[in-house]
């Protein structure tokens, strides 16, 4: 299809603002991205869609825009609903690349755009892919009785032969051919080294499909963009190696490297209808994700425990339907944390890594899926909220074990990472780490502020680990960290004067910002680089500063147990 053609369609409600003369070039496709930097999703001939977050001021509109242009694609179309009117430099820049732009009405749904220039771009190609790609359209856009992604990777195996699975970053399976006949079902071992390898080569900036041969078979590797849901508002506008750890792939059993450009295009077009799946998928977590947050906030700023109570009480009928009794709950907390530049540039750059909060909070939900829970989407009994660079799950529990404390149902810090450590390795690609802390499972709203913080304490206590994947659980605190909250106040007040006094003293006698510097140091879980950035002080300078705290107080910041109670003495200040 032409680019006019998106004009003279009125349900699309598209104004041209650029590229009058531009626009008899044929769309091959269609991609929507918030990413500074998709070139990566690129092959040319796409009309971009976007909401714009990644625009953060006038000069952010000439790179991106010459990102598309260098990329070859057809055109972009922009959204009004999140800056109003598109800004004056974003069409300068367009006019000046040669790149026609629309816009966007806020009441148009990017989703209705796609679904057209698929189905256009569909029913214009010839022979049978044309009608697969149309059958493929239909039965995604049919609502829940068409089956989803299921039916799609069964009309590739029925129509093209081609085995196919659709994987989470973590190869999880998301759907897969379920006809009679196709062949053993993708372990989970291979799922995972599919997905790591995914990861891997999107962290190294290559360009999909990735072919790699496993167990004596050959796979392609199709990465599936986000789309106008939340996961695109998670990552867009957000440093690329973080976006790779919330993509979709598609797995093909085949060698893409043989096929010719007419298949190529026709499961890239698949993966664009997978990707509307995925929005509807993350748009489901949108209640769950919202209830999260209220009871975050209401545990953070020290409500009282009978309004956190009811907020909980209208979280348990959407996390555990049908549920007679009030659940037991149990918070899980984690931290995805990125170097913020390479080794050999770390010395000189000040600048820190963006705040990775909401890729967290969709990393965790992958994280505490259940495969055993069935059903279409296994997590739905999770809710995940976000504050800053931290995600805090709030996990429902039908019941605790009375008769054998040892016993506890829930999640386990021990089983958590164990068929995901390897992929998410790949895709922190030695740069980033994640780190996940587990509390004990509480049976009231009193008890949900000290699970936050115990699972805080045990995040804490994995980040101490080597390693790019960690977690602890509550079991691991030191006994005292259990306890401090019901020591008396002298004792507090003993505890923490022994600790700071020595500090305080000499901060004020040469102004020296050793208690600053301490707090900086414990909130980078001890990591000199990260430390020495957020401060701007040259390495040799903090550990300067830090060798005068352990000479003044007798502690050792290497050591897990004084880092404890050197933060538990700041918070207790």
């Amino acid at each position: 299809m032409r680019l006019r053609a998106l004009l003279e369609t009125d349900t699309l409600g598209l104004r041209l603002l650029s590229g009058e003369d531009e626009l008899d070039r044929t769309v091959r496709g269609v991609m929507t991205t918030d990413l500074r930097d998709p070139s990566r999703y690129l092959s040319g001939g796409e009309l971009v869609l976007t909401g714009l977050a990644w625009r953060r001021r006038p000069e952010d509109s000439e790179r991106f825009v010459r990102i598309l242009a260098t990329a070859g694609v057809a055109g972009l179309a922009a959204g009004e609903a999140e800056l109003g009117a598109i800004p004056d430099d974003l069409v300068l820049a367009c006019a000046r690349n040669r790149l026609p732009l629309f816009a966007v009405d806020e009441d148009v749904a990017f989703a209705a755009i796609t679904e057209h220039v698929v189905r256009q771009v569909s029913s214009e190609r010839a022979g049978d892919l044309a009608a697969v790609v149309d059958r493929h359209r239909r039965l995604m856009t049919s609502g829940p009785a068409g089956g989803g992604p299921e039916v799609v990777l069964d009309l590739l195996r029925g129509d093209l032969d081609l085995r196919a699975w659709v994987l989470s970053p973590t190869g999880r399976r998301i759907a897969g051919s379920s006809l009679a006949g196709t062949g053993p079902e993708l372990p989970p071992a291979l799922g995972a080294a599919l997905a790591g390898e995914h990861l891997a080569a999107a962290r190294a900036g290559r360009r999909g499909p990735h072919r790699l041969t496993l167990q004596g078979a050959t796979y392609s590797l199709f990465p599936i963009p986000g789309g106008s849901g939340a996961a695109t508002a998670a990552t867009g506008g957000r440093d690329a190696r973080e976006s790779v750890l919330s993509d979709w792939l598609l797995a093909v059993e085949a060698d893409a490297g043989d096929w010719s450009p007419e298949r190529l295009d026709l499961l890239h077009g698949v993966t664009q209808l997978i990707a509307v799946e995925r929005d509807r998928r993350d748009a489901a977590r949108t209640v769950r994700r919202r209830l999260a947050q209220e009871v975050l906030e209401l545990v953070q700023t020290g409500a009282p425990p009978a309004e956190v109570a009811a907020r909980l009480r209208v979280a348990a009928p959407v996390l555990l339907p049908g549920l007679g009794t009030a659940p037991h709950w149990q918070v899980v907390v984690a931290r995805v944390e990125w170097d913020a530049r390479p080794e050999n540039e770390r010395a000189t750059d000040t600048r820190t890594a963006p705040d990775s909060g909401p890729v967290t909070q969709a990393l965790l939900e992958e994280v505490l899926v259940d495969p055993r829970a069935g059903g279409p989407e296994p997590s739905d009994r999770i809710a995940v909220a976000h504050a800053g660079d931290e995600a805090v799950a709030l996990v429902p529990l039908p019941s605790v074990p009375a008769e054998d404390p040892g016993a506890e149902a829930g999640v386990h810090a021990d089983e958590l990472l164990a068929a995901v450590a390897e992929p998410l390795g790949r895709g922190l690609d030695g740069d980033g780490r994640l780190t996940i802390g587990v509390s004990a499972p509480v049976h009231s709203a009193e008890g949900l502020r000290g699970a936050l913080e115990e699972a805080r304490h045990a995040r804490r206590v994995a980040a101490a680990r080597p390693g790019r994947v960690c977690a602890a659980g509550h079991q691991e605190l030191a006994s005292h960290v259990l306890l401090l909250p019901f020591v008396p106040d002298d004792v507090r007040r003993a505890f923490t004067a022994r600790l700071l006094d020595p500090l305080r003293d000499y901060d004020r006698r040469h102004r020296a910002e050793l208690i600053p510097t301490l707090e900086a140091f414990l909130d980078c879980d001890g990591s000199w680089t990260r430390c020495a950035t957020r401060l701007h002080l040259h390495v040799n300078t903090l550990r300067y500063r830090v060798g005068r705290i352990e000479q003044l107080t007798g502690r050792d910041l290497a050591r897990l147990e004084d880092k404890l109670d050197f933060f538990l003495a700041l918070r207790m200040s």
